[in-house]
């Protein structure tokens, strides 16, 4: 979780960056970077406990939308 917050804080900072600064390439590759590094981290994630966002709402868990009767991570004491 941790890792996640840390990724989108890279991704939410550099999108507001290229707001001001389009043309800045090296902006734009490690947006592009840490939006990939973010995916991969929220599928990972909700394989493991269920989807943070409607974007990963297509892992396994969440075929039936039963994920959200699934007990919460600190339910399940791996915290």
């Amino acid at each position: 979780m941790c890792y996640i917050n840390e990724v989108s804080f890279a991704v939410n900072d550099m999108v507001l960056y290229l707001d001001t600064h389009p043309c800045d390439e090296k902006a734009l590759a490690f947006c592009k970077e840490h939006v990939k590094k973010r995916d991969k981290a929220l599928r990972e994630y909700a394989a493991l406990y269920g989807p943070l966002t409607i974007d990963t709402t297509d892992d396994v868990k969440s075929k039936t939308w039963e994920w959200v009767m699934q007990p919460w991570p600190w339910e399940r004491g791996k915290c």
